[in-house]
């Protein structure tokens, strides 16, 4: 595994530490789920980004022609 070092501003780190102790994790649980959280957030957009143009082109341009399509 590997380490990440990197530096928050004093109010960031008491909330950090506040929600450290609110939610039983450590600090490094807290940290490590919000980068899995943004890089997961990250990608979806990127797939998102290159899908819709596609999907446009076939004639799916609303949630609800998703929903046929999956039903």
């Amino acid at each position: 595994m590997s380490m990440l070092t990197l530096r928050i501003d004093d109010k960031l780190d008491q909330q950090l530490n506040e929600l450290s102790k609110a939610t039983g994790k450590s600090r490094s649980d807290i940290a490590r789920e919000a980068i899995k959280s943004q890089v997961f957030l990250s990608r979806l957009e990127s797939l998102r980004a290159k899908g819709v143009p596609m999907a446009q082109a076939q004639g799916i341009l609303t949630d609800e022609d998703v929903f046929a399509l999956v039903s």
